[in-house]
This record gives structure tokens, C-alpha cells and sequence, in this order.
């Protein structure tokens, strides 16, 4: 079986206004699958199709290797997920809520429940009301029920919501030990680029309901996102020297007093000599790599 998960042309039309068009998804077994796109772009969209929450106007999906239908129920055993924000029984305790989950899932493991919460840092917590509970630990609870009956694959929809810097932290340990030692296929929605970039093996990015550009963390280091960043008092006259001069066309003014100049092989001293003969006044030029977050606003249209 090549992927867990694959989408063929999955398209969701509400009121005549396609949500989402045409997405064709593949995530592979055993790895981190960031799912990033702005507010609005579709990714919740995808995964409520994917976990049989909303059916499809046009289009298929495949989970482990079998055609999801609407009684695909024994498929949807296999997974965990979290769709927007959690819910739970407030009344209840986060351990009493944890337990009825098992109950209606069919899953009696003696010590999971206890696990999950430990592993969340829920343990003491998990006898009060979630009532009680933050923002915070509210997302941390569904997501131990998301990961209660080790699922093959879990989908997660924006699970930093609420979460401080050290939560954060905490929950991207926590995916990657579950994936590396439990062999968990994660699929992490985000618009929190530095999170996916710090944890996703690869990335899918939507943009306006299409799925724009699927390519591995690796392929993206690989590729030649290096550029020398130039800081000048006046960018019209620097832009003239670069093509004028220097021959340069590949370059692009990112905001007021910036450049970026995307042939990376131009020497740093043999640029900084021809702009300054030509009376550009240089603040600041060095050379950088584009991060996620430079490759993401390029593929949605951003800048």
C-alpha cells in the first residue's frame, strides 16, 4: 500500500460555492503530513471528508487502501482525530469523559486512559470538570482521546489552539515520539508555520480551497532558496543599478528598503562595490536561505 491516505479530485460544493476543488492528497505511512494553508483555505473542509463527517460533492478518498463509503465504519475505527475544537460532557471529569469515549469506540485496555492523561500532562486534572478546564488543557484532553486507542493514523485540526510555548513544545514531542515509536501517521493542520517546519516530514499547502503544492521537508531544503538580502535608502535606484550594472533580473522588492536577489552565485563584495560607485547608500546586505514560512507565501500568492 504506497499511501495511508489518498484524495482523488475531492471537491465540497455548499450554496453553488466550492469549498474546496479538485484535491488530490497523498500522505504516506509512518510520517508527519503538515496540512498548511491560511484561514478560510479549506483545510478543515478536507478533513471533515476525510474522517466521513461531510460527504463529497465530486471526488474519492482512499483510506488504507480501501474506498471510504458512508458505512465505512470498521476504517474510521482505525483512526483519531480532532475537527476544529473539541467537545466534551462539562459535568463530567476529563478522566469520566475519557472513559465513555472507550465505552463507544469498543475499546477496553486497562491503564490507557491513565496513559493518555499522563502523557498530557492531564493526570492530575483528569478528576476535575472539564468546565474547569482552560482553552488550553480542553485541546490537550481531545487530543488524548485522539491518541486513547493508539490509532493508525490521527488527524489533527489546528491542535496548538490554546496552547502556550511549552504546550506547543510539548505536543510536537509528543507527535513525533508517537509517530517514530508507535509508527502513528500524523496529519497536522497549522497556519503556524514554524511549528510544521520544526516537525512535518512533508507538506500539502492550500490556498483559496486548491491544493497548490505537495513536497517533502527534504525536497524543500534541497532546493535553491537562497538569496542575498539587500537593504538600501533608495530601492528605485538600486533596482536600476542591479539590471542597469550588474545584469541582474532575478531580484524582487519585498517591502520598502528591501531586496532580494535570487541568484545566489553573485559575489556580496563585487555587489556592494558596484552600488556604491553608483551612489546607492547600502544599510545592510548579506546572504540568507528562505524559510517555510518564504516558501509557503510564494506558493499561496502571497507576497
Amino acid at each position: 500500500m504506497p499511501y495511508i491516505l489518498q484524495t482523488n479530485k475531492l471537491t465540497k460544493t455548499i450554496g453553488g460555492k466550492n469549498l474546496v476543488t479538485n484535491v488530490s492528497m497523498h500522505v504516506e505511512k509512518g510520517g508527519i503530513y503538515g496540512f498548511l494553508g491560511p484561514n478560510g483555505a479549506g483545510k478543515t473542509t478536507v478533513m471533515k471528508m476525510i474522517t466521513n463527517l461531510w460527504k463529497p460533492t465530486e471526488g474519492s478518498i482512499e483510506l488504507f487502501g480501501q474506498k471510504l463509503t458512508p458505512n465505512s465504519y470498521e476504517v474510521l475505527k482505525r483512526m483519531g482525530s480532532i475537527i476544529e475544537f473539541p467537545t466534551f460532557y462539562d459535568h463530567l471529569s476529563g478522566k469520566e469523559n475519557l472513559v465513555l469515549h472507550c465505552e463507544y469506540m469498543g475499546y477496553y485496555n486497562p491503564g490507557s486512559i491513565d496513559n493518555a492523561l499522563e502523557m498530557l500532562n492531564l493526570a492530575s486534572a483528569g478528576k476535575k470538570p472539564v468546565r474547569e478546564f482552560s482553552l488550553g488543557m480542553k485541546q490537550r484532553l481531545g487530543i488524548a482521546r485522539a491518541i486513547l486507542s493508539k490509532p493508525e493514523l490521527l488527524i489533527l485540526d489546528e491542535p496548538a489552539n490554546g496552547l502556550d510555548p511549552a504546550g506547543m513544545k510539548q505536543i510536537r514531542d509528543l507527535l513525533e515520539m508517537l509517530c517514530t515509536e508507535y509508527g502513528i501517521t500524523v496529519i497536522l493542520s497549522s497556519h503556524i508555520l514554524s511549528e510544521v517546519e520544526s516537525i512535518a516530514d512533508t507538506i500539502g499547502v492550500i490556498s483559496h480551497g486548491v491544493l497548490k503544492k505537495e513536497v517533502t521537508m527534504k525536497e524543500i531544503s534541497e532546493m535553491s532558496l537562497a538569496y542575498i538580502e539587500l537593504s538600501v535608502i533608495n530601492t528605485k535606484r538600486a533596482s536600476y543599478v542591479l539590471a542597469d550594472k550588474s545584469g541582474l533580473d532575478n531580484f524582487k522588492i519585498v517591502e520598502d528598503g528591501k531586496i532580494r536577489i535570487y541568484d545566489y552565485n553573485v559575489s556580496v563584495q563585487e555587489l556592494s562595490k558596484v552600488l556604491a560607485l553608483n551612489d546607492v547608500e547600502i544599510v545592510a546586505i548579506g546572504k540568507k536561505a528562505e524559510s517555510l514560512e518564504d516558501y509557503f507565501l510564494k506558493i499561496t500568492g502571497e507576497v
